[in-house]
């Protein structure tokens, strides 16, 4: 059977001093390791959980409360869900715009981000960003950077449905 040895000249044995430089950048890696360990924030999937459901939930009560008032004062069903959406994403907007809607998202992570007011927040904060770079180049080029994406897989695929839709008939 052949040798299990790797092929080539024979290493040399270390150095005293090479040694010892080893050592250290193997206890240097291992200090770090513990000081990242020792500030890497904590998760608690069950609270995180609890967190993102409530306040979606809060969100979805609040979407359903408005639709309610619509409807009630008689806006037909269909007029009075979008005019619950247009609001919600101005809330959404308007709250991404003072600075709240990112404490929320802090407090209910994906919980924030699903219903229709993540999506006025993730154009919203990309514009903000970027508006001490000018309206054109900064607020208007960079305000989809994150929905971007959604808008234009979100169209793709509505067409390509419609279509299978129109020739399925």
């Amino acid at each position: 059977m052949a040798d299990s040895k790797q092929p080539g000249p024979p290493k040399k044995p270390l150095t005293l001093t090479e040694q010892v430089l080893q050592q250290k950048q193997t206890y240097d890696q291992q200090a770090y390791q513990r000081l990242a360990d020792s500030v890497k924030p904590r998760h608690n999937v069950l609270v995180n959980a609890f967190n993102a459901f409530w306040v979606g939930g809060s969100i979805a009560a609040l979407a359903q409360i408005i639709t309610l008032i619509f409807i009630a004062n008689g806006v037909n069903i269909r007029d009075a869900a979008t005019a619950a959406t247009i609001i919600m994403i101005f809330l959404g907007a308007l709250l991404t715009g003072l600075g709240i809607y990112d404490e929320i998202g802090k407090v209910a992570g994906a919980g924030s981000i699903i219903p229709i007011t993540g999506f006025a927040n993730s154009i919203v904060a990309p514009a903000m960003e970027y508006k001490r770079e000018g309206f054109v180049f900064g607020v208007a080029a960079r305000m989809f950077n994150i929905a971007g994406p959604v808008l234009v897989y979100g169209f793709i695929v509505a067409v390509l449905v419609g279509l299978i839709a129109y020739f399925l008939q």
